[in-house]
This record gives structure tokens, C-alpha cells and sequence, in this order.
């Protein structure tokens, strides 16, 4: 499912105007980032939680060509799923 998908899933399932869930789907999406960004860890119950994970620099290789190169350091949002979605999608 992208993101259009849950939009037009939402408008239907809640009998509201696409423009409406757009709106909604949006505004759920930038506030999970805005919290990231801010270093906070976003926890949804029964569903999961994300937060951002700091990976230090390294020396890597290419491996197309073998060269050295320098990756530098960088954040990563990571998302660990809840048990109540675990147990959903093991039935």
C-alpha cells in the first residue's frame, strides 16, 4: 500500500472526501517526521514505534571498482513493530 492508496482506503472506509483524507494522511505523516527530527521516538500502541538511530562514519569500498571511500556519518529512522501487530499478522 502507498501512500495515495490509504488516502483514497481512509476516504472510503470513513465516508469522507478525498481532499478531506488527504489532509488527515498528511498531517499524521509530517507530525511522525517533525517528532523524528526532533529526536523524540514516536510510539503508535498496538501498532509500533519509530526513532532515529545515529550510524557513525566508516571507511567502505566500492564494489563496483574496489576504490576506498569515506562514508560519513548519518541518522536513519528505524521502526520496531508492536506486539499486538506481530500477533495480527501471525495469526
Amino acid at each position: 500500500m502507498n501512500k495515495s492508496e490509504l488516502i483514497k482506503a481512509l476516504a472510503e472506509q470513513k465516508k469522507i472526501h478525498v481532499d478531506e483524507s488527504t489532509k488527515i494522511v498528511t498531517a499524521f505523516i509530517d507530525a511522525i517526521k517533525e517528532a523524528l527530527v526532533r529526536g523524540d521516538r514516536v510510539e503508535i500502541r498496538g501498532f509500533g514505534s519509530f526513532k532515529i538511530k545515529n550510524y557513525d562514519g566508516y571507511t567502505g569500498r566500492n564494489p563496483k571498482t574496489g576504490d576506498v571511500v569515506q562514508v560519513s556519518q548519518k541518522k536513519l529512522p528505524f521502526f520496531r513493530p508492536g506486539k499486538e501487530l506481530k500477533e495480527f499478522i501471525n495469526g
